[in-house]
């Protein structure tokens, strides 16, 4: 099979290294791709939000699967623009895109299906939000209702905080048109976690589950960013608990995309809360998470590709994939100054070295080759890098010792990740 792998992150090089493993695959591209991606797909110069040439190229190479990885794509219509095109494609329509596309439509869908969450109200008129925030009082969650690349989430503590974030995002538009709209939501207190699943519209498949650490500093502080680290299985996803979410929160979503016409095929990413009174769900996402996925792809045992295959052909219920019992974990480097403007363009050597370290693997999230070949940082977060172990403090261990082997001045990275799992091993 020829696959087409659409994205440039680390997400995109965890699937495309998985995909690299098929036996089934004969040639594998990625759009735009990044330079570790090199190392194991051709990479293609279109961009990933450039629905027609992406189009035009699976086209013209008979490509037999084109794998979306990122949101954007998703949600200008891609799936929909491959499936005109007569080629298969992993990833959902637009108009069920837009359960990440827009936090209100996703909020109101869940409504609909009795989805336990959190309370919210959707707002355009900013005087009305800043209302609402001071009957509420704090603390209370402010979104925008447009994508904003993970950023568009203030979990504010007080009410001045809130009150600035939505002066931030639908005053001054600092996410633009993504703050048009903003939803304004119960604060959920509890452990998050992350669950995946697959959906061919009808069948639901669990995909795993994992723990991301969405704050850039050690103990969980400082600013939202895309993700500094995850680990997986997260260990508060026991199997009753994941029982419980496929049954109250992913299937009755598909039901209720399938009978409002807009039936949902690719991956489910199920951002969750478990509270006191069980899990609830703080959002979907529409595509598998970075860095999640780079932890779920180094426990899959089975091959990728059929599994991906099934879910784009409405046959997910033939199929069962296989995890291993290890765990695997990944430390995000990023570039200082991150998330805030940070240095572009610096060198990183020592690649080799720390992926030589046993059970290692450094995956790129935002890398390019300089003109003499060198590896140049060119993303916020950078790399990757992705352990396995016999237990937690095992795939730590490794996936620290593989920093420890890389020169990168300019780059940082979180010291505590798995901290929770840590403290449960004791």
């Amino acid at each position: 099979m020829k696959v087409l792998v659409v994205g440039g992150g680390g997400r995109e090089h965890a699937l495309c290294w998985k995909l690299a493993q098929s036996p089934l695959l004969t040639k594998l591209w990625c759009a735009p791709g990044n330079a570790g991606i090199a190392s194991v797909a051709e990479c293609v110069a279109i961009g990933a939000e450039d629905v027609a040439a992406l189009v035009a190229f699976a086209t013209a190479r008979r490509v037999d699967l084109v794998v979306v990885g990122p949101e954007g794509p998703l949600v200008k219509g891609l799936a929909d623009a491959c499936l005109a095109a007569g080629l298969r494609v992993f990833g959902p329509s637009a108009a069920a895109a837009e359960l990440e596309g827009s936090k209100g439509f996703m909020k109101d869908v869940v409504a609909e299906a009795g989805i336990p969450t959190a309370w919210y109200q959707r707002f355009t008129d900013l005087d009305q939000a800043k209302a609402f925030v001071r009957a509420k009082g704090a603390p209370i969650v402010v979104k925008t209702d447009g994508l904003a690349a993970g950023k568009g989430v203030v979990v504010a503590m007080t009410e001045d905080e809130a009150l600035a974030a939505i002066d931030a995002m639908m005053g001054a538009k600092v996410f633009g048109a993504a703050g048009d709209e903003l939803v304004i939501e119960e604060f959920l207190d509890g452990e998050e976690a992350s669950l995946f699943a697959l959906s061919d519209g009808t069948t639901a498949l669990f995909m795993g589950a994992a723990q991301d650490h969405k704050r850039v500093g050690d103990g969980d502080t400082g600013p939202n960013t895309g993700g500094m680290g995850a680990y997986s299985p997260a260990p508060v996803v026991t199997p009753a608990l994941e029982a419980e979410a496929m049954e109250r929160l992913i299937l009755p979503a598909i039901r209720r995309m399938a009978e409002i016409g807009r039936p949902y095929a690719g991956v489910l990413f199920a951002g969750l809360m478990i509270t006191k009174d069980g899990p609830k769900l703080l959002e979907f996402n529409v595509r598998f998470g970075d860095p999640e996925c780079q932890v779920l792809m180094a426990r899959l045992k089975s091959d990728l590709l059929p599994i991906l295959l099934a879910a784009a052909e409405g046959r997910l219920a033939e199929v069962a994939p296989q995890w291993s019992d290890d765990v695997a974990l990944v430390v995000v480097m990023a570039a200082e100054g991150y998330p805030g403007s940070y240095k572009k363009n610096t060198v990183i050597r020592g690649l080799d070295a720390a992926g030589a370290v046993d059970g290692v693997t450094v995956l790129h999230a935002g890398t390019a080759f300089g003109a003499g070949g060198e590896v140049l940082a060119t993303g916020g977060r950078v790399l990757g890098v992705t352990a396995t172990g016999a237990s937690v403090g095992e795939a730590r261990q490794r996936a620290y010792a593989a920093i420890d082997r890389l020169d990168w001045p300019e780059g940082f990275c979180r010291k505590d990740i798995a901290w929770r799992a840590m403290a449960r091993e004791g």
